[in-house]
């Protein structure tokens, strides 16, 4: 039931990567499930990680081998969380870790271990170590695609993309992949999300390119709220296309790229969020600073009664500015507060819009993509949030999500 998204038609190779998928048994049963990607041992590897105070075992461990040396390989689950399993998970993480370092003739340091599905259930972690040596044997630069569907839970479309950007020095390709489509909310990415590029870049720049990506694409999404246990956004370059970045346009040229792989990456996500039916864009103009500006486009994406609203066709616009209203924001002066949505003006003044009529007002929100516009009239600070709509599916995919 994704809105507007499709398979992707390739997913370039880049340069230094090689990726392999296999079928572990983890919880599905005839497909793949298990990923590993190797960046090459010149990688620079960026990473940024969930904000969840409840993180999974896999995040705990990989953000201590991002931050004890030079990372290179990760390693991918689908089907089980490892998440709210204690030492033990932290034990099985490990263990996965070494186990491939042992097949790869590395350092366990230099595995992070990512895993996506359902909390509280122990790591299957034999069937994982089984499948490490014919999946270090399968390793090569054209399994983007295979790798993205393996990843998959609750997803119905595969997600991914890439973009290829003329340097000063030579010509570099990003191509990225991700998996999610419900508990997904900022902070921070609230999915798994990993990218791979041939750049030549140190580890610090990788990583202020990334953050800055990140805040508004996967940090401007949001589906029901939830931000997961497991979330993670990695950027792995392998240096193999000889060209960095010599001078400001060239930075310039590969931030535009990331920025846009990322977005579409995230955009992607709430497209195919759980029983989404529609799309929506929720745009707040006129405030004083970014951060109002955030809250009150948050606020709005955010509200059970306008998303349900939403799913309805329902022109209740009244729970638009209702939630408005109660964004927090100091000083708010109704009167100057506009909301258009897809170009049919709806409040001006803090009230019905003198030449709007219910006609108007339905046929925008039966729209499939929807882009909700509020105009606090106070400064000239915008941001903006992506969203879908609350649908009956949306509740059976969740109660059933175990079963």
């Amino acid at each position: 039931m994704a809105v507007g998204l499709s398979i992707p038609e390739a997913l370039q190779p880049i340069p230094g990567i090689r990726l392999a998928t296999a079928a572990a048994g983890i919880r599905y049963a005839g497909r793949d499930d298990l990923v590993l990607m190797d960046a090459g041992p010149d990688a620079t590897i960026a990473a940024l990680f969930t904000t969840n105070a409840f993180r999974a075992a896999p995040v705990v461990v990989a953000a201590e081998h991002q931050a004890s040396g030079y990372p290179r390989w990760l390693l991918i689950n689908a089907g089980n969380a490892n998440a709210g399993t204690g030492e033990p998970g932290l034990l099985a993480a490990r263990t996965c870790c070494e186990a491939l370092a042992g097949v790869a003739g590395g350092s366990a340091d230099a595995v992070l271990p990512f895993s996506t599905g359902v909390i509280g259930e122990p790591l299957p972690v034999d069937r994982i170590t089984t499948a490490l040596p014919a999946l270090y044997a399968a390793l090569a630069p054209n399994a983007w695609m295979q790798a993205a569907r393996a990843i998959m839970t609750t997803d119905t479309v595969v997600k991914g993309g890439s973009r290829r950007v003329q340097l000063s020095q030579g010509e570099v390709t990003l191509t990225g992949i991700a998996k999610g489509s419900g508990m997904i909310h900022p902070n921070m990415a609230t999915m798994l999300a990993f990218i791979g590029t041939d750049l030549v870049v140190e580890a610090d720049a990788l990583e202020g390119l990334l953050r800055q990506a990140n805040r508004d694409s996967f940090n401007a999404i949001t589906v029901d709220g939830d931000t997961s246990t497991n979330d993670a956004l990695v950027c792995m370059s392998s240096g193999a296309s000889g060209a960095g970045l010599a001078t400001a346009a060239d930075r310039e040229a590969f931030a535009s790229a990331l920025d846009a792989i990322c977005l579409e990456l995230a955009q992607a996500i709430v497209r195919d969020g759980e029983g989404a039916t529609k799309f929506v864009t929720v745009e707040t103009t006129g405030a004083r600073e970014h951060d109002e500006a955030v809250r009150v486009a948050e606020t709005v994406a955010l509200s059970p009664l306008v998303k349900t609203a939403l799913f309805a066709s329902d022109p209740n616009w009244g729970r638009i500015l209702a939630a408005v209203g109660r964004a927090g924001i100091p000083d708010l002066v109704i009167e100057r507060v506009a909301i258009r949505v897809n170009e049919v003006e709806i409040v001006r003044n803090g009230g019905r819009a003198p030449a709007y009529q219910e006609a108007d007002g339905q046929q925008a929100f039966t729209a499939e993509e929807i882009h909700i516009v509020i105009d606090l009239g106070r400064g000239d600070a915008t941001a903006r949030k992506y969203t879908c709509d609350f649908s009956h599916e949306y509740v059976r995919i969740n109660a059933e999500y175990r079963s």
